[in-house]
């Protein structure tokens, strides 16, 4: 993958990140903490803060914010593995559509999502430096980053739908695409986000991601890509042999 297209993939498959912000005060200095994260269709990340964090009010005098995305989670040797810092400024988004994704990602903010002093922020990305392992490094223009919805809109009008019917019809594809596509534990697995470029699925506190082969703007598209992934995860059976 392109530096971007890597970027990107960190973005769309975490549910966490290091949050950095300027620190109120004439000296300003960095002030970081975990935070959950989800992202848009594009990949521009989504961030449920309330106003009574430090970082909210950071924000509100500087929206200026770097989002360390760290991909290196079981390696035996961190530093050989991709994470990204992305750069650039939180805008206060009032999208319930983007609300839904973040919730779908996190269900536990469903319990204060709602609250008065939350605010859900989408982050206009400037730009990211990538370190992909050793001499692997890049720095990348935001533009490069984001993914071009444009022909993407009938996709995201149908997300809810296609969510609903993978979770209560196709449930044994899910743990297919779980346990035979990702290598991941024993489920419950469920959808929880679809975009151009593949699935979102979540067992309790772990997530993964299916990508797609080649993007998908449609529905129709999306569903074919679904049905042919489910015949690629499927184990064959000792009567698939005849």
């Amino acid at each position: 993958m392109s530096p971007a297209a890597t970027t990107r993939a960190l973005i769309r498959s975490a549910d966490r990140a290091t949050l950095a912000t300027a620190d109120r005060g004439a000296e300003a200095w960095p002030y970081a903490s975990l935070v959950l994260a989800a992202c848009d269709h594009d990949a521009a990340p989504l961030l449920l803060i309330s106003d009574l964090a430090e970082h909210s009010q950071n924000i509100a005098a500087d929206p200026r914010l770097s989002l360390l995305f760290d991909g290196t989670a079981g390696l035996d040797d961190p530093l050989t593995g991709p994470r990204a810092s992305v750069l650039g400024r939180a805008e206060r988004c009032d999208d319930e559509a983007l609300l839904g994704r973040f919730v779908a990602r996190h269900p536990a903010a469903a319990g204060y999502a709602e609250f008065a002093d939350f605010r859900l922020y989408r982050v206009r990305i400037e730009r990211a430096h990538l370190v992909a392992g050793f001499g692997a490094i890049d720095w990348i223009d935001g533009s490069d980053i984001v993914y071009d919805v444009t022909d993407a809109t009938d996709l995201a009008e149908a997300e809810n739908g296609i969510i609903v019917h993978m979770n209560d019809d196709r449930g044994d594809a899910l743990e297919d695409y779980a346990h035979n596509l990702l290598n991941l534990s024993d489920g419950p697995w469920r959808m929880i986000g679809i975009d151009p470029e593949g699935i979102d699925l979540r067992c309790r506190g772990e997530v993964g991601r299916v990508a797609f082969e080649a993007p998908v703007h449609g529905p129709g598209e999306a569903r074919e890509r679904l049905v042919a992934l489910a015949h690629q995860a499927r184990v064959p059976t000792a009567g698939d042999a005849k």
